[in-house]
C-alpha cells in the first residue's frame, strides 16, 4: 500500500459563504471527524483525536488536511482486519475540542454545534461515500447520543439527510436528491487529488 503524498488538485468552484475556500484551516475543523466516527482522548492541557478508516486514498488525504492545520498525524495498518487508523499527535491546539466533545466519558457534541465546509470536507474524506440511493456520511456505531445533534447540524446547512440504522448499514446519514448532491459537493470543495472520482461528492 502506497502513502506517497499526491499533489493537490486546484480549487475551481465558486465560493460558498459555508464552503471550504471561505475558512482558513483550524483544528475545530476536526469537529466534523468527531461527527462522524473520529474520537478524541484528553491528556493534561492537550488532546488527540483518532479515527479508523478503510481506504488507504482516506489516509492520504487525511494526512494532507491535518498538516494543513498544524498537527502532526501517523498512521497505523490493522494487518487482520484490513482498517487503517489514522491520528493526529497529543496537541494543545486540541484542547478546546476535546474540552467541548468530551466534558465528561463519553463524546457529545458541544452545544451550539455546526457544520461549515471544511468540517464536512474531513467527514466526507474519513467515513463518505456513494451508494445508490445518494451519499453516505458514517457515524460512530457507540455515538447513538451524537446522531440527532448532527443530523441537526446537517439540515442548517441544507442537508436534510435519513438516518440510515445499523439494520440499514449505518449507522450513518445519507443525503439524496440532485439539490442537496450539488449543496453537499459545493460545501466539501474540489475532490483531493488522492480520492476516487466516484467517491467524492460532486
Amino acid at each position: 500500500m502506497s502513502l506517497t503524498p499526491p499533489a493537490r488538485e486546484p480549487t475551481r468552484r465558486q465560493l460558498s459563504l459555508f464552503g471550504v475556500e471561505a475558512h482558513d484551516p483550524s483544528a475545530a475543523d476536526l469537529a466534523g471527524l468527531l461527527a462522524g466516527t473520529g474520537q478524541v482522548v484528553r491528556m493534561g492541557g492537550t488532546a488527540r483525536v483518532s479515527i479508523v478508516v478503510d481506504r488507504a486514498w482516506r489516509v492520504h488525504v487525511l494526512i494532507a488536511e491535518l498538516a494543513l492545520r498544524g498537527l502532526q498525524a501517523t498512521w497505523e495498518l490493522d494487518t487482520v482486519e484490513g482498517h487503517i487508523s489514522v491520528r493526529t499527535a497529543y496537541a494543545t491546539t486540541l484542547a478546546r475540542l476535546g474540552a467541548a466533545w468530551l466534558p465528561a466519558a463519553v463524546k457529545r457534541p458541544p452545544p451550539g454545534f455546526h457544520l461549515n465546509g471544511p468540517r464536512l470536507r474531513l467527514w466526507a474524506a474519513a467515513g463518505g461515500g456513494p451508494d445508490q440511493h445518494g451519499y453516505v456520511l458514517r457515524l460512530g456505531p457507540a455515538d447513538d447520543g451524537c446522531w440527532e445533534p448532527v443530523g441537526a447540524a446537517l439540515a442548517a446547512v441544507g442537508l436534510p439527510a435519513v438516518l440510515l440504522g445499523p439494520r440499514a448499514g449505518g449507522p450513518a446519514y445519507r443525503i439524496t436528491g440532485r439539490r442537496r448532491l450539488s449543496r453537499l459537493a459545493e460545501l466539501v470543495g474540489d475532490r483531493p487529488a488522492a480520492a476516487p472520482q466516484a467517491e467524492w461528492p460532486a
